[in-house]
């Protein structure tokens, strides 16, 4: 009988964006299946192999990788429309998909008129002149939303075509009321595609079902029981890499509420959206930017002016591209911030962290580190919980040295310019999580390794 393997457990640590995407690409040498454990194809990762991008947003990394099965767990919700324009742009670039790909039958369904909701609710936001939650636009929280409530269409009643049409039929009477009645959708300006499902503000019955059962002679053949498929690979000895998407500061209980995703991004939610067992999550390995970003609304403590050439914050934001693969907006900039850290090893159970993007430093005379905040008067220096307690936290900084050597490429701790050494080891020291990755540039292969994460050791 086979030993059983050992399997990590990948998350962001900061509000996404931290590079995640790599780094699975890079451990999954050693794994022998990637698993997607929840949110949608609002994630994105960027990928660079050999000079070339790839842009993936709801298949798991692994997937650039021959001979790795990827699975995307019950805990995802899912744009059959979208997965099955990723899987063909990869088949176009020659990689095979269909064959390595499993999704689980419990993922619910993303369909039109969750994104119209979606768009809809933001639109009433602004127009009533308060904050929006600066959503994607792609439905993700309204499809959870109808999982929570119970009522959600889900991959496996793809199956059963009559029991699909009588369901969608319940939703649309529920959906369409809200559309029309609440938020005003017949005189909302429509972009495509949604304009294509919707006639006087409602979206329309067979413009859903059609595309719906189009969809399902494709997604069928890879569907299956996940969980089931995952405990038997564990204990056949395969190795298995579970892949976060977002950030833990946008996880719907402990990120900066209300500004958040509508799914938990924590470790610990690769147990229950996946359908393994606790027990069968050995490491937790935490991505880190060697500075912080934010893509959306909500509180930002150490934020920069980022649009001011010659300010740190612009620095950061040009030469760390910081642009998003999901939706091209601009990423606000700002500087490394270990009190919040702090809170997302607290809530991950971080193992040890990888930082990402070190090398966008270079050239910068002097760094910030954030090691608290005052917030009312007094000094904290844990992450406060929500979002309004940290719109009023004021950060206090430890002044660093920056370096002028380049650290790009750098596969060799010891080679690192001797102020990014110090500043690793102060991050480590104020967060008590070790370092044990370090990645000098999106290239697979510019990665220092200090301790690999599927060692026993």
């Amino acid at each position: 009988m086979a030993s059983s393997g050992r399997n990590v457990v990948v998350v962001g640590t900061q509000w996404g964006d931290e590079g995640k995407g790599k780094l699975v690409d890079w451990l999954t040498e050693t794994a022998t299946g990637v698993v997607r454990f929840q949110g949608g194809h609002n994630a994105g990762h960027t990928l660079v192999i050999n000079g070339v991008k790839t842009a993936l947003h709801l298949i798991p990394s692994g997937i650039m990788r021959p001979g790795v099965t990827c699975y995307i767990g019950n805990g995802v919700v899912l744009s059959a429309g979208k997965l099955l324009e990723e899987i063909s742009g990869l088949e176009k670039a020659g990689i095979q998909v269909r064959d390595r790909l499993r999704i689980s039958e419990a993922c619910p369904l993303i369909l039109p008129f969750h994104v119209a909701l979606d768009v809809a609710r933001e639109a009433a936001k602004e127009k009533a002149g308060t904050a929006k939650i600066g959503t994607t636009g792609r439905g993700i929280g309204p499809a959870y939303e109808d999982k929570i409530a119970r009522r959600a269409l889900r991959v496996q009643d793809l199956k059963h075509p009559e029991r699909f049409a009588a369901k969608l039929r319940e939703l649309l009477s529920l959906h369409n009321h809200v559309l029309s009645t609440y938020l005003n959708s017949a005189d909302l300006a429509w972009a495509e595609p949604i304009a294509g499902y919707l006639k006087n503000g409602e979206i329309q019955f067979d413009a859903v079902y059609d595309e719906a059962m189009a969809h399902a002679e494709e997604i069928l053949p890879m569907v299956g029981d996940v969980s089931r498929e995952l405990n038997a690979a564990h204990q056949a000895g395969a190795c298995l890499l579970f892949e976060g998407a977002q950030g833990t500061l946008l996880d719907i209980d402990h990120g900066t509420y209300p500004f958040v995703t509508s799914s938990n991004c924590v470790a610990g939610n690769a147990a229950a959206g996946a359908g393994v067992g606790p027990g069968l999550l050995h490491y937790v390995l935490g991505i880190t930017k060697a500075y912080c970003t934010r893509v959306g609304g909500g509180p930002f403590p150490t934020e920069l002016d980022w649009l001011t050439p010659g300010t740190p914050g612009y620095h950061l934001s040009t030469v760390g591209a910081e642009m998003g693969t999901t939706t091209g907006r601009h990423r606000r900039c700002g500087w490394f911030d270990a009190a919040l850290l702090k809170r997302s090893a607290q809530v991950n159970g971080l193992s040890g962290l990888c930082i990402t993007k070190l090398d966008v430093l270079d050239g910068l005379t002097e760094l910030q580190l954030c090691v608290g905040y005052m917030l009312d008067g007094e000094r904290v220096d844990l992450l406060p919980m929500g979002a309004d307690d940290i719109e009023r936290c004021t950060p206090i900084y430890e002044t660093m040295p920056g370096w002028d050597e380049s650290s790009v490429g750098v596969t060799e701790f010891d080679r690192l310019p001797l102020n990014a050494q110090n500043y690793l080891r102060r991050i480590e020291a104020i967060t008590g999580v070790p370092v044990h990755m370090v990645s000098t540039s999106p290239d697979r292969d510019h990665t220092i390794l200090l301790h690999h994460p599927f060692s026993a050791a």
